[in-house]
Parts: C-alpha cells; sequence; structure tokens
C-alpha cells in the first residue's frame, strides 16, 4: 500500500494535520474530504487505489478530529472546515501546478465538499459525494431541539456489511465516540440551509454514490440536497444492500471502479 507523509499547517482555528500520498508522476490531484468524528487515516485503501490510478492524493484532518487541534468535533462554522479545505488545495495546486483537481467526499466530508464546490468550484475538474449529508439530516432534526446531547455511541453495524469495518471504527483511538456538540448541530443546520439556498453546481462534473441501505445518512434525505445543488452533468449510482460507508463496503471495489472511471471520463 501506499504510504502517506504528514504536514501541517495553521488553519483558522489551529493547527491542522494533512496527509499527502504520492507516488510517480501523478496527472491529477484528488483531495478526500472526511466524515464526522472519523479522520483521514481510514482513507489509506481509498488513496492507494488513486495513486495507483495516477493521483496525488491529499486531505486534512478537519478541526478537532483525527490529529488536528481543537476540542473533539467541536465545529462552530463549517465555513472556517472549507476555508482549511482550501489551503490544502491550494497546497497541491502549488506542488502541481496545472493539475485537474478531484474532490471526494463522504458523509459530512460531502456536505463540506458541496460547499466547497458552491464557493471554489472554479479551481476544481469534478466533485464526488459518498452518501453525502445534504438536503436534510434527522440526526440533526432530533438533536436541534436538545439542550443536552445524548451519548449513544454509534451502531457499527449501520457503517458496512463487512464486521471488520465496525470493530476496527470501535478500536480506532482517533475516532470521537462521544456525543455531539451542540455548537456542531447548530452549525450543520446553518450550512445545510445555506447550501440548499446556493443552489446549482453548474457545469462541474459531479458523481454521487449512496447504499440504499443506509440508515446513517438516508438516501431520502440527500435526495432533497442533491436536487437542490445538482447541475449540468451530473451521474449517480446507488448500491443495492449498501450501508453508509460505500468505500469501506464487500463491494468496495466496485464503487472505487465507478469512481475510478467517472474520473477518466472527466479527464478526458
Amino acid at each position: 500500500m501506499t504510504t502517506s507523509r504528514e504536514w501541517e499547517f495553521a488553519g483558522t482555528r489551529g493547527a491542522i494535520t494533512a496527509r499527502i500520498w504520492a507516488a510517480g508522476d501523478p496527472r491529477y490531484a484528488a483531495v478526500l474530504v472526511h466524515g464526522y468524528g472519523e479522520h483521514l487515516g481510514r482513507y489509506g485503501h481509498v488513496a492507494d487505489v488513486l495513486v495507483r490510478h495516477g493521483a496525488v492524493v491529499c486531505g486534512p484532518d478537519h478541526m478537532g478530529h483525527g490529529r488536528s487541534a481543537g476540542d473533539r468535533v467541536l465545529i462552530e462554522d463549517y465555513e472556517d472546515v472549507v476555508a482549511d479545505l482550501h489551503t490544502v488545495v491550494e497546497a497541491a495546486r502549488g506542488d502541481h501546478p496545472g493539475l485537474p483537481v478531484v474532490m471526494i467526499g463522504h458523509s459530512m466530508g460531502g456536505l463540506l465538499a458541496a460547499r466547497y464546490a458552491q464557493a471554489h468550484g472554479g479551481v476544481l475538474a469534478a466533485l464526488v459525494l459518498s452518501g453525502p449529508v445534504l438536503g436534510r439530516w434527522h440526526v440533526v432534526e432530533e438533536l436541534l431541539p436538545l439542550d443536552d446531547m445524548p451519548d449513544e455511541p454509534i451502531d457499527t453495524s449501520t457503517l458496512s456489511r463487512d464486521p471488520a469495518v465496525g470493530k476496527a471504527y470501535t478500536e480506532d483511538p482517533l475516532i470521537w465516540h462521544g456525543p455531539f456538540r451542540k455548537p456542531t448541530i447548530e452549525a450543520l443546520d446553518t450550512v445545510l440551509r445555506r447550501i440548499n439556498e446556493h443552489g446549482s453546481l453548474g457545469a462541474l462534473p459531479t458523481f454521487y454514490v449512496h447504499g440504499e441501505a443506509d440508515e446513517l445518512v438516508r438516501p431520502e434525505d440527500t435526495r432533497t440536497g442533491i436536487e437542490a445543488v445538482r447541475g449540468e452533468d451530473f451521474t449517480e449510482r446507488l448500491y443495492p444492500g449498501a450501508r453508509h460507508e460505500v468505500f469501506n463496503e464487500t463491494n468496495r471495489d466496485e464503487v472505487l471502479a465507478d469512481v475510478t472511471a467517472f474520473i477518466d471520463r472527466v479527464l478526458r
């Protein structure tokens, strides 16, 4: 598997740790955007596929996540996270001038990637959204009225049909296993509304993938957001039986092959 190196920069609210996977002479840059509570280190196998496909791969641990600074999973304004993401994109463009940039966001990372595309779409060649939190999210709707956030651990069986994925998730010390923070829920509500209001991604080629059996981010909820942002070049694929983390599902090879085929089509 391709090895990664880490680098650190001053983010909007503290030090941000980012990763880079590279080998040979890349033909595009892929920016990975991870989901809530997790970190980019879980995406090594995705990066490996992309590097073998011709990418230099990079991405940050968001503020309050993984190896980055900040109170755990505390995000008061998602525009700050988008700004940190832009720093990573600009670093990649500076290191590899002229390479097309593909952004790939999962779950909350799909929300961030969509918002990034709305704000900075001109720097992207393509966008991939995996089980994105868009439109509405039942978790936000359930927690927003509450003063105290319930401390209920995630049911890891909802991540993937592969039980090893849930086991690794539970044992990962860099993953947040505690409750949501109320300011984070409020910020999620704000950014979901902002994305819906901002609207279409225009001509940006976009590939949306989702597990049909996803109980964490329900496809029917995401659909409302997809219809709000979809642009002129939009492709989607829903996988029967697949749960939330399609890049970690039992058919992960199929999913990643679909992603690289989409990238090939765009780069041609």
